[in-house]
C-alpha cells in the first residue's frame, strides 16, 4: 500500500512506477496484469519518493523484482467452486461536519471565484447530497480459497489494511481501495485531530466516526468479531 507515484504534475498521463513494473512483468510472462492500489492514503514510497526522475525507474525495478520472485515461488491450493465467493455490505458513511450545503452552493455559484474553489465546492456538494439522500457505499470481499480480497472506498489510510490483516491472521487478507472516491480521503478517527492535508476540510468529506462504520463492515465480511481498539496512534502534541 502506497501512493503509486514518484514525480508528477508534468501535464502528461503515465502509469508511474507500478505501471512500469506491471508492464515489464506482463511483457516477460505474456500474462495480463492488473494493478489495484491498496490503502495507501497516508503512505508514500519512503526514502525513494523524493520527486527525482531517476528514482521512478528504481522503484519500478524493485516492484518488478518482487513480482518476479513471488511468481517464481508460488504456493498452490486446491479450490472448488464452493471456495469462491463474493459478498458485499452496504454502509452509510457519515458526512464531515464542515460540509454545509448553503456555503457550498454559494461558493459554487460565485462566478468570480477561482475555478479550483468552485470545483472543490461542487465535489463536496455532490457527496453531501448523496449522504442526504441516504446513498450507501458497497464494501466488497472476494474469497478465493484461503484468501480474502477486500474492496474499500476512498483514499483509505493504511491502518485499515493492517487492521483487516490482524483480524484474520489465519488467512491471506489483501485490500484494494478507491472503489468509490466520493468520500475523498478516509482517515482513522484519531487522525482527524492530528492535522495534515489528508484529513483536512479540503481533502476529506467524511466524519471521524467513519472508522467505526468501516471496521464493522470489514469484520462482518471477514467473519470475525469487530476490532474494538481504535486505529492509529494518538499523538501527544506536547511531546512531538
Amino acid at each position: 500500500a502506497t501512493h503509486p507515484q514518484s514525480y508528477y504534475r508534468t501535464g502528461l498521463a503515465n502509469p508511474d512506477f507500478p505501471g512500469y513494473a506491471r508492464n515489464s512483468r506482463q511483457q516477460t510472462t505474456s500474462i495480463p496484469h492488473i494493478h489495484f492500489n491498496g490503502a495507501g492514503g497516508n503512505i508514500g514510497a519512503g526514502k525513494w519518493n523524493d520527486g527525482s526522475k531517476e528514482n521512478r525507474a528504481k522503484l519500478a525495478d524493485r516492484v518488478s523484482d518482487a513480482m518476479r520472485r513471488t511468481f517464481d515461488a508460488p504456493t498452490f491450493h486446491e479450490i472448488a467452486a464452493a471456495d469462491i465467493g463474493w459478498e458485499t455490505v452496504s454502509v452509510a458513511l457519515p458526512p464531515a461536519a464542515h460540509l454545509i450545503e448553503a456555503d457550498l452552493v454559494n461558493r459554487l455559484e460565485d462566478s468570480a471565484g477561482k475555478s479550483a474553489d468552485r470545483l472543490g465546492a461542487a465535489t463536496h456538494l455532490a457527496w453531501l447530497r448523496r449522504c442526504q439522500m441516504g446513498d450507501r457505499v458497497d464494501i466488497g470481499c472476494l474469497t478465493i480459497g484461503p484468501a480474502n480480497i477486500l474492496h474499500m472506498p476512498g483514499e483509505l489510510f493504511v491502518e485499515y489494511q493492517l487492521a483487516a490483516s490482524s483480524m484474520r491472521p489465519d488467512r491471506f487478507v489483501a485490500m484494494a481501495a478507491y472503489s468509490d472516491y466520493g468520500p475523498g480521503y478516509i482517515g482513522t478517527k484519531v487522525a482527524y485531530g492530528q492535522g495534515g492535508y489528508e484529513t483536512s476540510d479540503r481533502a476529506s468529506r467524511v466524519a471521524p466516526e467513519v472508522e467505526t462504520v468501516l471496521v464493522g463492515a470489514i469484520a462482518k465480511l471477514l467473519g470475525t468479531s469487530e476490532l474494538r481498539a481504535p486505529l492509529g496512534i494518538p499523538h501527544d502534541v506536547s511531546n512531538p
